[in-house]
């Protein structure tokens, strides 16, 4: 083995180790959690009763509406109306709070089940798995129109807009990741930024591509017989050429 080898070896995460008697739903959850989480940690979360405030059955409730992305996007961009979903602050910190909350409690069972592997343990990181995508989901859904907001004020050559919204989706699950709100900022003064800048380097992609691919793709190209019907169309228009031909005897021919 190659020391580049050994080195990726080294660095790649390993996988949970699974319990004998973990089986069924639960199971295959856990096969899908990744072994590197992260998170973003905030001074309460050393307290000890912080799980029961963020994820109690007192714990406040915040309601975040289902996002209705638009079928069609019309072609003049500044006249579509996107009606975002405005949360209110406290709102927006605690499901920050909780999603990062999440993560860190992941972050010590995941430490604790590598040590000694127990299927008790296993339900918990189940459990605090599937507050990390709940948690996730509230965030994405409360803060998707700040991608389609984004979108509509960049034109760039040759990138198609659901191109655009695409990367402004991905750049907005890294802010969702790496914010922090114990810097007492809005979380749309943040993930706009990223938003914008994740346009700027698809912008620099799209044009380093068509400097070493200038020509543009042919859909129809590639398409099954497309070759044989334009071979076809073109035999039936010479033909009906010469049937005029000969039937005004254009060519002047003789008997």
């Amino acid at each position: 083995m190659t020391r580049s080898a050994e080195t990726a070896q080294a660095r790649a995460p390993k996988r949970l180790k699974v319990p004998r008697k973990l089986t069924g739903e639960m199971r295959e959850v856990y096969l899908r959690i990744p072994p590197d989480i992260e998170c973003v940690r905030h001074a309460s979360f050393d307290d000890p009763a912080v799980a029961g405030r963020l994820f109690g059955p007192n714990a406040l409730r915040v309601h975040v509406p289902e996002w209705f992305n638009p079928p069609e996007i019309p072609d003049d961009r500044h006249t579509a109306r996107i009606k975002p979903i405005k949360l209110a602050a406290e709102q927006e910190v605690l499901l920050f709070l909780r999603y990062n909350y999440a993560r860190h409690r992941l972050m010590q069972f995941i430490a604790q089940q590598n040590r000694r592997c127990c299927v008790n343990r296993a339900r918990e990181i189940v459990l605090w798995y599937q507050r990390v995508l709940e948690c996730c989901s509230e965030l994405v859904r409360a803060n998707m129109a700040l991608v389609l907001a984004m979108a509509k004020r960049v034109q760039i050559p040759h990138v198609e807009f659901e191109d655009l919204v695409s990367e402004g989706n991905m750049a907005l699950l890294r802010c969702i990741d790496k914010f922090d709100v114990a810097r007492g900022f809005k979380f749309s003064t943040y993930a706009c930024r990223g938003i914008l800048k994740s346009f700027h380097r698809l912008s620099t992609k799209s044009a380093r591509y068509r400097q070493q691919f200038p020509s543009t793709f042919e859909a129809d190209l590639g398409l099954p017989g497309v070759e044989d019907k334009k071979h076809d169309v073109e035999w039936d228009d010479s033909i009906h050429s010469l049937r005029q031909i000969f039937a005004n005897n254009r060519a002047q021919l003789t008997d």
